[in-house]
């Protein structure tokens, strides 16, 4: 069974979600195998076992977290051509897209992004299934050149434990002085609250002009609050300056895939669902019985959010209470 190399997202040596996905579509293609970049593989291999991980190549010197993406081309491009895998799996992050355009580059591949699925065609070979045009046509795209190289979007694939041994190979390569042109400087960690990352979140809810104002904007994080979710904004509310741009969900913003995604206020014009309608469940919340957003909810409600969202305060602060 070919393998089917996997670049692993990690952090102080926890691994991130989006690789346990990834590892899940790629035992669907063949034997997976981890490229682990920087130190802390030793933290992570047990998870990475946990989700089927049969080898994990370790390239743990310090030029990873000392200049930026072009290492982890290197590294995955000189696998490529030991090895010949069946496909490469990247997370569909900004860091990872360009990763996974340099390797292209260098391996003379084809590339896809911005997967939400990926499966092994009836020949055996990854088959990506991608929304286009804002979301309003997918797609099932393969690569004919190459070895297919596909970037998959976060929380876009349900992570399915199954027990692998994860055997540890220690990787080098060499740099070439190409790859050192743009060199990190300094790390500052991000502060980070107690609600889940955007991107990696199981719920999000999300505003919208409907909000009003930076403090009507504040319901909304009540209700993320109040589920455990993260906070998500449409563009006219962060370009209004309610709401910082980090937190922007859509076309020029952040794609999010979590189970379940609850906009108020949002009219859900097709930049904004191009960032959020892989959802698996939508909740839509507006006033307008007409908004295209209701044209994805699984569920909708017609009303003023400031006068819905109180009430479903109310039933789950009650929920909670049982």
């Amino acid at each position: 069974m070919a393998e089917v190399l996997v670049l692993a997202e990690h952090s102080g040596g926890e691994v991130k979600k989006v690789t346990c996905e990834l590892l899940t579509a790629a035992r669907r293609l063949g034997s997976p195998s981890v490229v682990w970049t920087g130190p802390g593989a030793d933290g992570g291999q047990a998870r990475l076992a946990e989700f089927g991980a049969d080898r994990v190549y370790v390239a743990d010197g310090g030029e990873y977290d000392e200049f930026v993406v072009a290492p982890a081309a290197e590294l995955l491009a000189s696998l490529v051509a030991e090895k010949a895998p069946a496909a490469v799996l990247i997370a569909g992050t900004t860091e990872g897209k360009e990763t996974a355009g340099r390797l292209a580059v260098k391996t003379n591949s084809g590339v896809l992004t911005d997967a939400v699925n990926v499966v092994a065609g009836e020949d055996g070979a990854p088959v990506a299934e991608q929304p286009n045009f804002g979301g309003a046509i997918t797609v099932h795209s393969r690569v004919v050149a190459g070895t297919p190289i596909i970037a998959v979007r976060p929380n876009a694939i349900t992570a399915e434990p199954s027990a692998g041994p994860a055997e540890v190979s220690p990787v080098t390569v060499a740099l070439p002085d190409s790859a050192k042109a743009a060199r990190i400087i300094e790390h500052v960690v991000a502060e980070k609250g107690e609600r889940p990352d955007l991107t990696e979140a199981q719920i999000v809810v999300s505003g919208g002009r409907g909000t009003g104002s930076a403090e009507g904007f504040g319901v909304i994080e009540q209700l993320a609050d109040a589920l455990g979710a993260a906070v998500g904004a449409s563009r006219a509310v962060t370009d209004a300056g309610w709401y910082p741009h980090q937190f922007q969900v859509g076309q020029t913003g952040k794609t999010v895939s979590p189970q379940l995604y609850l906009a108020a206020g949002i009219s859900g014009a097709i930049q904004h669902r191009a960032g959020m309608q892989t959802s698996k469940t939508i909740i839509a919340i507006n006033k307008d019985p007409e908004a295209p957003i209701f044209e994805i909810a699984d569920l909708g409600i017609v009303g003023d959010l400031h006068a819905v969202i109180p009430q479903l305060l109310d039933e789950i602060g009650k929920h909670k209470q049982l």
